[in-house]
């Protein structure tokens, strides 16, 4: 199974009003596993930043100004993130911005992401999870011990290093988002701690053998118990 964990930054709230995307990050997943594999591009939004959005992620316009447009980076986006589940944390917001800039273009790239990519909100698992409690990517870092104390700023790459560590303990336990590669090279023992995880809220399916499963069942039990006298 293929994941990517996808965060972006904008110009500011609203594709209304105009704003556009100026950083975009991704982390691939295989398995439950991070490869080594990463997508992080800036990109020249052709318009100035909000100052309200300039202080949260401290990009500016000057810096901007020499990145590629969207368009020069569509392609290579498209190709990293391709039939992949797109993991994300508040992914109507994310998933907004990368159409609109998708639907600025001509050719053959689709005009919504979701035509190429399955997209899993993590906000909306959160509050399935944990009704009642803040459930902002900060507020899932502390609550399940992720070290996010590099985070003074939102970054696109950074905020989906920490959503994918939040996104694998939160669905299965896993506390480290190591590279197994990495830690064969280091050759220091990994220490993983255990996360208690409350999974109120969240409803399993439970499944039941049908009638001619259990028949099935049935059957070859008495075939062992036979063979066993």
């Amino acid at each position: 199974m293929r994941q990517v964990v996808l965060d972006t930054e904008t110009t500011g709230l609203e594709t209304a009003a105009g704003h556009r995307i100026i950083e975009i990050g991704c982390i691939e997943l295989v398995n439950r596993r991070r490869t080594s594999r990463t997508f992080h591009r800036y990109v020249n939004p052709e318009r100035a930043v909000d100052w309200g959005a300039l202080q949260v992620h401290g990009i500016d316009d000057d810096f901007l100004a020499s990145q590629p447009t969207f368009a020069l980076v569509a392609r290579e986006f498209i190709e990293f993130v391709q039939g992949a589940e797109l993991i994300i944390h508040n992914a109507d917001f994310d998933v907004d911005f990368i159409n609109v800039e998708l639907r600025r273009l001509e050719g053959d790239l689709p005009r919504d992401i979701r035509d190429r990519c399955a997209v899993l909100d993590t906000l909306a698992l959160a509050r399935r999870m944990h009704p009642g409690q803040r459930n902002s990517l900060d507020a899932l870092a502390k609550r399940y011990e992720i070290d996010n104390s590099q985070r003074d700023l939102h970054g696109a790459l950074l905020d989906a290093r920490i959503l994918a560590e939040v996104y694998l303990t939160m669905t299965g336990g896993q506390a480290s988002l190591s590279l197994d590669s990495a830690s064969a090279d280091s050759g220091v023992q990994q220490v993983r701690s255990v996360v208690r995880i409350d999974r109120d809220g969240l409803v399993l399916p439970v499944v039941l053998a049908s009638a001619a499963e259990l028949a099935v069942h049935e059957a070859i039990m008495v075939r062992i118990r036979g063979a066993a006298a």
